[in-house]
């Protein structure tokens, strides 16, 4: 369970909106088993007085007090559940949102060969059904349990005022013994069923993916039909499994309803004896019982939560696991920058996990300010050795440099707005400032032409445009971030040799007093540069 903590202390980050949250599910418990304890009351006092009457003994009842609490209760129950609804679904969303930011901040630190080691399709079960199981912890799992051994408490007490002690103890007994069977019960009997689950259906979900990708060879090979009857065969694993535990948590659940409906049972008898001995009347007889048949409402809600706890448990393992190996790497040898110097590389070695090296007893030192280019054909290594001075890869060695801002060859961009992606360079750059770097890449025409113009929508990485235009947002938005340090690998990829000329005389200006480190295949595919290195293999 100590995997929960670090989600469980991000949780608890927003103590306010939780303790609202919980009131408003208490109030909407206490509000629901008011209504059915004083309707009780109130069917059995009017029955009595009618009895009464008929045998023609004078009896009075007030009815607009217990009506008048009838309607009270009726009406706060449905409005404390939809407050409680929407509160709590908003908090929930925050929380998600706390959640993702935590674990995009952890894993945007990870190594590419940490990264290369999870297939696209667990990538996607950690951002989706992983995050999922966490992002309602609190309002399925920790609310829930905490609040039905409350007002459990709360009904034990009503018992020991309106019944007597022993009464109270005994049905806290039954009570204590339902609340086990229904929370570590349920988690015992499922938790590894549950915890294997979620490997499972992640083990099904790749097997698809790569059926669909693979779907042309697969039937040039002949061997759909055998490839697709054995996904059938996870499937039914899956769902058998799955079966297996919601069959457990029924039973538990079952079991714990028919001990609230026992401790009713006891309660109404105990009652009678009391109500024998002249010191409860009839009305009051029946509050009791129907007060424990209303915890039925909270009980319901924790086998389920209950069950799904060791598959939640699971996904914060993964999830830690994934954000302790995403941790910085740290450079072995590091050491502090001489005055005046950007970058200091001395006897690293580049490579990726599992391969030789690229690069060994690799030295460069570069100077604030200065513009240096490295050439190099494909596969030469330039773009390992951007990873290296970016701090994407792992430098062995003696590595230090100053904060830096990296353009990647590959061009990403997000599905959203131009401004969203300009503003990830610069958090707080103004409009003025987005026009003016878009005029420096030639892209404030082709966007001031928009309806939306800064709010245009790009789409799915970028689809919207062309290769040179992506290219040149992406440019831009490296050019915004106040980094003094910039790496740039292979910049004007896309762009025709006019378009790149005249973008690279502009960069000379906006890149003033930082220093530039540029990649590229040619020297006609860098900006200006004070010397140039070039890479052989």
């Amino acid at each position: 369970m100590r995997e929960l903590k670090p989600w469980l202390d991000l949780i608890c980050k927003r103590p306010g909106r939780l303790v609202m949250g919980g009131f408003l599910i208490l109030a909407t418990l206490l509000s629901g088993i008011a209504l059915l304890a004083i309707s009780g009351w109130f069917i059995t006092e009017t029955a009595l007085v009618g009895l009464l009457l008929a045998a023609g003994v004078a009896a009075t009842i007030n009815l607009y007090v217990p009506g008048g609490a009838i309607r009270l209760f009726a009406v706060s129950r449905t409005v404390f559940r939809y407050l409680e609804r929407v509160y709590n679904h908003d908090t929930v969303l925050r929380l998600l949102t706390d959640i993702r930011v935590a674990l995009f901040r952890g894993l945007s630190l990870a190594s590419r060969s940490h990264r290369s080691e999870l297939t696209g399709a667990q990538w996607l079960s950690r951002l989706t059904s992983d995050v999922d199981s966490l992002d309602t912890l609190y309002l399925r799992l920790i609310a829930p349990t905490a609040l039905a051994a409350l007002v459990s408490v709360l009904v034990v007490m009503l018992a020991a005022v309106l019944f007597d002690l022993q009464t109270a103890m005994l049905v806290g007994l039954v009570l204590l013994v339902a609340f086990l069977i229904a929370t570590i019960g349920v988690y015992l009997r499922t938790r590894h069923l549950s915890a294997g689950q979620s490997d499972r259906q992640e083990a099904l979900r790749t097997a698809v993916v790569e059926h669909i990708e693979g779907f042309a060879e697969l039937t040039a090979a002949g061997r759909t039909g055998k490839h697709a009857a054995g996904l059938m065969r996870q499937a039914h694993q899956v769902t058998s499994e799955q079966a297996k535990a919601d069959a457990r948590i029924g039973w538990h659940l079952a079991g714990a309803h028919l001990l609230i409906n026992l401790s009713a049972v006891f309660a109404l008898w105990a009652g009678f004896a009391l109500y024998q001995a002249g010191t409860l009347s009839g009305p009051v007889l029946v509050l009791l019982p129907i007060a424990l048949l209303g915890l039925a409402e909270a009980y319901t809600m924790l086998p389920d939560a209950f069950g799904k706890l060791g598959a939640t448990v699971a996904s914060a393992t993964r999830l830690n696991r994934d954000c302790r190996a995403s941790q910085p790497a740290v450079h072995s040898g590091a050491v502090d920058l001489p005055a005046d110097t950007a970058l200091l590389a001395e006897n690293i070695t580049v490579k990726h996990a599992g391969y030789a090296p690229l690069f060994k007893h690799f030295e460069l030192e570069v100077q604030a300010g200065e513009r240096l280019g490295i050439l190099g054909h494909s596969g030469s290594g330039k773009s390992s050795l951007a990873d290296t001075f970016a701090g994407v890869l792992p430098a062995h060695g003696t590595f230090a440099c100053q904060e830096r801002v990296y353009l990647t060859q590959k061009t990403v961009l997000f599905e959203d707005t131009l401004r969203a992606n300009l503003l990830l360079g610069s958090p707080a750059a103004s409009d003025t400032d987005l026009w003016s770097i878009l005029e420096q890449v030639e892209l404030a025409e082709r966007f001031a032409s928009e309806p939306d113009q800064l709010d245009t929508w790009l789409g799915s990485a970028g689809s919207r445009l062309s290769g040179g235009e992506a290219r040149r947002v992406a440019l831009a938005r490296v050019l915004l971030n106040p980094a003094p340090l910039v790496v740039l690998d292979e910049p004007f990829t896309g762009l025709d040799a006019e378009t790149r000329a005249r973008i690279a005389k502009r960069m000379d200006g906006l890149l003033d007093g930082k220093t530039v480190i540029s990649l590229a295949h040619g020297p006609d595919a860098l900006p200006g540069t004070d010397r140039v290195i070039y890479l052989s293999r």
